[in-house]
């Protein structure tokens, strides 16, 4: 077993307001090539039934501080082919899987944000260590991870811009990640999930929110701002992270 994820990762990964942003994560997985390639293979008309499998793991696992090499080599090791340029690809390749676990970063920074208390700057640097700590349980190498906060967004910012593009499988799960059918998300508005997207998704996607969307992504934040604050644990933390949550 090894050491369970720090205090503020535990607090905000395993929270709901997390999974509502993902359709952020997702729209910019989509559009690495690499990803929507193998997600095309493995999950073509299930998108969003395979999220909450992995992503449910993943909160798992780093709740309960089980090793997590074993699980991602099975998960992944089969995961490779081809792309649409011709390519060769595997999911455990340190490029791919970082830019991946990246998108989950971003998103739970986001997702605090959105959805407050904001994080101060203490507060960020922290728990980017803290994600830092988490991505070494998977047993991919490190060598790429930035060391630092200011580090990460610079190569984040640096890998939507060169590594995304329109390929012909993230053409086909766009409409899977602006109109979530399944899992928590599927109580999205779809204003909310197209408002909520990161600017390059929203480039390559031609994607062009309306006040409509925005107010109606507002109106999601709001909600879940006030009612999951004094919601219960039950409904505020998914099963997953429930009983190992800091408060």
């Amino acid at each position: 077993m090894t050491e369970q994820a720090g205090p503020l990762l535990r607090r905000h990964l395993g929270d709901r307001r997390f999974l509502l942003t993902l359709p952020r994560a997702v729209g910019l997985q989509v559009l690495h090539p690499v990803i929507a390639t193998a997600l095309r293979e493995h999950a073509p008309n299930r998108l969003w039934e395979h999220k909450k499998r992995t992503v449910s793991q993943m909160i798992y696992l780093a709740h309960t501080g089980r090793a997590a090499d074993s699980v991602i080599r099975f998960a992944h090791e089969h995961v490779k082919g081809v792309d649409d340029r011709g390519h060769r690809y595997h999911a455990l390749h340190p490029d791919v899987f970082l830019f991946q676990h990246a998108t989950y970063v971003e998103t739970l920074m986001t997702a605090a944000d959105l959805f407050g208390p904001a994080l101060a700057a203490d507060d960020r640097d922290q728990l980017y260590r803290e994600t830092r700590a988490w991505y070494r349980t998977y047993g991919v190498s490190d060598r790429l991870l930035p060391r630092t906060r200011p580090e990460f967004t610079e190569y984040f910012t640096d890998a939507c811009a060169t590594q995304l593009r329109i390929s012909p499988a993230a053409l086909e799960f766009r409409d899977q990640v602006l109109r979530p059918d399944a899992w928590i998300v599927r109580h999205l508005p779809a204003g909310a999930a197209r408002a909520m997207q990161h600017p390059r998704a929203r480039t390559l996607f031609d994607i062009r929110p309306t006040p409509a969307d925005t107010t109606a992504l507002r109106a999601v934040a709001l909600t879940a701002r006030t009612g999951f604050t004094i919601a219960p644990r039950r409904i505020r933390y998914v099963s997953q992270a429930r009983a190992r949550t800091v408060r």
